[in-house]
């Protein structure tokens, strides 16, 4: 009896560590450690918010910084205030990411590319029955076809960088872009494309050692987010707030650990780390370890994501019901 229970001792503690040797040998792309000191990131939509943030963070760890937006005020506004908190001074570059000439105009004046942060984004809140198209059209202009006019433009200058060590390319993404959320159909769309462009474009970039990161950021403290709660439907709100909202200098702390250990999903928040273990599905990781809490994990992600759908079906029943009361 005794032999017995030792043998079932020793299948349990063999098959973790069997599978553990088997992830270690199969996952894809391998590991990798992405330098940002003394190189060069180019941060769309960097003139305020998460991307603002973002080029803070990159002046802080000793980059040097580019930023990209529409209004060349703020990326004045922006300018400054990045000197005054780093003693750094980043180029500034007006474009509409819409426009693919003066996008590819901007990253041929910026030069040789080691980190490509596509950062901008925009959102209108509303039900697709009260969304105008051309409120469509323009969140699909330039959240997923502005991220691909960016990074179209600037492969040419990430793959002609000087070191030829390894380089990123990230997109920031949206908790929105790993589960549709009543108000977000549009924006969800658009983020969700994101996600397989990035899953297409890593198979793409790999032997020219680019590697691709999807950012996964829940409602940020924003600018942005400021104007965004006035017009959302009150059931957006009670959804979303199902995570808690972030800070931007937060989300770029976590966006640049990701991004330099070549991670493909970034998480920025702990609801964040469960959708992405929960919608893994076919995209590459790079640690075994994390590969084997994914594995292990799978059945038991399941039924955490059908509690959360369950609590927000019941949020819109309430809802629909306290109105026709």
């Amino acid at each position: 009896m005794a032999d017995a229970n030792l043998a079932y001792l020793s299948l349990i503690l063999l098959l973790p560590i069997a599978l553990l040797i088997f992830l270690y040998l199969i996952v894809r792309p391998r590991p990798v450690k992405i330098p940002i000191k003394n190189r060069h990131v180019f941060i769309t939509g960097g003139s305020s918010g998460i991307g603002l943030a973002l080029a803070h963070q990159a002046a802080k760890e000793g980059a040097r910084v580019s930023i990209l937006a529409r209004s060349p005020e703020k990326l004045g506004d922006a300018k400054n205030a990045i000197r005054l908190a780093s003693g750094i001074d980043v180029a500034v570059f007006a474009a509409d990411v819409r426009d693919y000439e003066a996008v590819r105009r901007a990253v041929d004046e910026a030069g040789p590319i080691d980190v490509l942060i596509v950062n901008q984004g925009v959102f209108v809140p509303a039900e697709l029955e009260n969304l105008e198209l051309d409120e469509v059209r323009f969140m699909m202009d330039v959240n997923l076809m502005g991220s691909f006019n960016m990074i179209k433009a600037a492969l040419p200058a990430i793959k002609n960088r000087k070191d030829g060590g390894p380089a990123s390319i990230a997109l920031m993404s949206s908790q929105a872009g790993q589960v549709g959320i009543y108000g977000y159909t549009a924006y969800s769309a658009s983020k969700f494309g994101l996600r397989g462009l990035a899953e297409a474009l890593q198979h793409e970039v790999i032997e020219d050692n680019i590697h691709v990161s999807l950012i996964f950021p829940p409602d940020t403290e924003t600018p942005g987010l400021l104007e965004e709660n006035k017009k959302r439907p009150q059931l957006t709100s009670i959804i979303a707030a199902s995570s808690s909202a972030m800070k931007a200098d937060e989300v770029a702390k976590k966006a640049f650990i990701g991004i330099k250990s070549g991670s493909f999903i970034i998480p920025c928040n702990f609801v964040g780390f469960l959708a992405g273990m929960a919608t893994a599905g076919l995209s590459p990781q790079r640690s075994f370890f994390m590969a084997f809490v994914e594995v292990v994990a799978a059945g038991i992600g399941r039924v955490a994501a059908l509690c959360f759908q369950w609590n927000w079906y019941r949020s819109i029943e309430k809802w629909h019901a306290q109105q026709r009361t």
